[in-house]
């Protein structure tokens, strides 16, 4: 295993570990930390809220919910390294936060994971097809199979779910995956012949 996919790995586990103490911490103050750091749809002077929702939640229970699949699936992601882990973080949040604040009603406070999570699938199905590696089309397999429901999740469903981090989340992890680039496979090496070698017993060419 690489130096940066175990990174990779150990960022998805910090941030999940800053979850919960943001969790913890705003239990305490009574949710003080949801209000000032979560997004607020239409509302201008809070809209750097895009970077720090994510990270904020309505209760245990919704972090409870969020918490495994962000687990699994952001160290799937993490699995093609730090930096390809930390890119589609961003794009995610960015497209995630940019339909919520949009789409959801205006004043509408919006927090959780759930962009991320749907983010991360998107971008471990499409990689799977655009890669066409071994271990990247399994990757693609198994989140079908255990986390295909969530493209249900998309839709709008009840009140105080937020579909549209759900859907721009998802819609963030296809961009992510589409635009960028390819790990260049490795081409096996070739041995060359040995210094000196000239195909005459190792004497070197031939003189004229």
């Amino acid at each position: 295993m690489t130096h940066s996919r175990i990174v990779g790995f150990l960022t998805v586990a910090g941030m999940l570990a800053a979850m919960w103490v943001f969790e913890i911490i705003d239990t305490v103050f009574g949710g003080a930390l949801d209000t000032v750091f979560g997004l607020r749809s239409w509302t201008v002077d809070n809209a750097w809220a895009v970077a720090t929702a994510p990270f904020m939640h309505a209760g245990f229970g919704h972090l409870l919910s969020n918490s495994l699949p962000f687990l699994v699936l952001g160290a799937l992601v993490a699995f093609g390294g730090l930096g390809r882990f930390l890119w589609t973080t961003v794009i995610v949040i960015l497209v995630s936060g940019a339909g919520v604040w949009l789409l959801a009603a205006p004043g509408t406070l919006t927090v959780g994971a759930s962009g991320l999570v749907f983010g991360y699938f998107g971008y471990t199905v499409l990689r799977g097809i655009i890669e066409r590696r071994t271990a990247d089309i399994v990757i693609m397999i198994c989140v079908v199979l255990f986390y295909g429901t969530l493209i249900f999740g998309v839709l709008p469903q009840q009140s105080g779910i937020s579909w549209q981090a759900h859907l721009f989340g998802f819609l963030g992890g296809l961009l992510a995956a589409y635009v960028l680039p390819r790990r260049q496979k490795q081409r096996p090496v070739t041995p060359g012949p040995p210094p000196g070698y000239g195909g005459y017993g190792g004497y070197g060419a031939p003189r004229g």
